[in-house]
């Protein structure tokens, strides 16, 4: 099965370190240009633009990328209580029509109750995914009548319209699909009945599977058909022996008090997700390699400090390839990966892992090269051969 590869923004900061200002990058729009070039022009599928109040604007960010990029897809946020499902789709079918068809939309619904208080959200968390299949119906069904100019009413517990009517169809018909992730039982009932691609982070794959096939039998159940990704960090050097340094050195600069403090805040979010990602590094106790390598190249070191997403593969080429590979015979066929700093690494793993990956290869951007596409001319006379890393 071909694998589709995403890559990620960093648009709360890039470091080289976690936990650490040393090395760090701030965020402006010429270095989230530079990376969604990168992304774009080394063949990646798209990105995801990260949501919540420590990251700047998605929608913002992935409008002001459309110029900047050819083909590069945008994994972009729709989230129920800050946006209305109207505005949620005006927003989308705009996008959709100015990139020429390259949108993405993430529903989150969110696991920080601090944070969604702060956005004025004050839902527990059973009421959070009520609401959220409620704002994703209506948003389905406004932007699907959109193509024959029809409106329509919806009078739901969390939220209603009446005459609601989008004038302006995106591209994608019926709708841009919608991708979501959730661990707990109501988001797997909601990726069932509702979107088109279900997102886990990523767990060993035996948990995984199981989480894979709950939310398989549910959409069977409905008549449907889920696809499904992951959300990974990824470590990969020319050696395994490289790779775990780097990982080492990843959170070489963290303390054991900013690790408490990440973990304590951890655990006042109500997010399924989240408890599963903490409870993977034994809440920090160690940083052994022993005891962060959770499955074969599979490590959690970076959720000590890092919300959401904590999981990295770490290896050499080969063995991140095979260990996406395991995943990708659950049924996994979208990726979505990042690497610190954000830059360097999407090369890193485009130059090191794509050509051992089953890929549906896109088009390489841009047009011939004076010296050709590999390396430099050795001595002024021979054009270097490429050469598959064996390592």
């Amino acid at each position: 099965m071909a694998v589709q590869v995403f890559w990620f923004l960093p648009t709360h900061g890039d470091s080289r370190y976690l936990g650490s200002a040393e090395g760090a990058r701030a965020v402006d729009l010429a270095y989230l240009q530079q990376v969604a070039g990168a992304a774009d022009a080394l063949g990646y599928e798209g990105v995801l633009i990260p949501t919540g109040r420590s990251c700047e604007d998605p929608w913002v960010v992935a409008s002001s990328l459309i110029g900047a990029t050819k083909r590069l897809k945008f994994l972009v946020a729709v989230r129920p209580g800050l946006h209305q499902p109207s505005l949620a789709a005006r927003m989308a079918a705009t996008f959709d029509r100015l990139s020429g068809g390259r949108l993405l939309v993430n529903l989150v619904t969110g696991g920080d109750r601090a944070e969604l208080e702060g956005d004025g959200v004050f839902l527990d968390h059973a009421a959070r995914y009520e609401q959220s299949a409620e704002f994703i119906r209506i948003w389905r069904e406004l932007i699907a009548r959109s193509h024959e100019g029809q409106g329509f009413d919806y009078d739901g517990a969390h939220l209603q319209v009446k005459g609601a009517k989008l004038l302006f169809p995106p591209v994608q018909r019926p709708h841009p699909p919608v991708w979501f992730g959730g661990s707990s039982e109501a988001a797997h009932e909601l990726a069932a009945e509702q979107v088109e691609r279900y997102l886990t982070w990523g767990e060993t794959p035996d948990e995984v599977a199981k989480k894979l096939a709950d939310v398989r039998a549910r959409a069977e159940r409905k008549g449907r058909r889920v696809e499904f990704g992951i959300r990974l960090h990824v470590i990969v050097r020319e050696t395994e022996e490289e790779a775990w340094r780097a990982a080492d050195a990843l959170i070489s600069r963290v303390d054991d008090a900013t690790v408490l403090r990440a973990q304590e805040a951890f655990a006042r979010m109500d997010s399924e997700g989240q408890r599963r990602m903490a409870a993977l590094h034994r809440k920090g106790a160690s940083r052994s390699r022993e005891a962060l390598e959770i499955s074969p190249n599979l490590w959690a070191g970076v959720g000590l400090v890092r919300g959401g997403a904590g999981t990295a593969l770490v290896g050499d080429p080969r063995q991140v390839a095979e260990r996406i590979n395991e995943y990708a015979a659950l049924g996994i066929d979208a990726f979505i990966l990042s690497g610190y700093p954000h830059l360097e690494e999407a090369y890193r793993f485009a130059e090191l892992v794509f050509p051992l990956l089953p890929r549906q290869v896109r088009e390489r951007l841009g047009g011939g090269s004076l010296t050709g596409p590999f390396g430099e001319v050795v001595a002024n006379v021979d054009a270097p051969s490429r050469l598959l890393s064996q390592s």
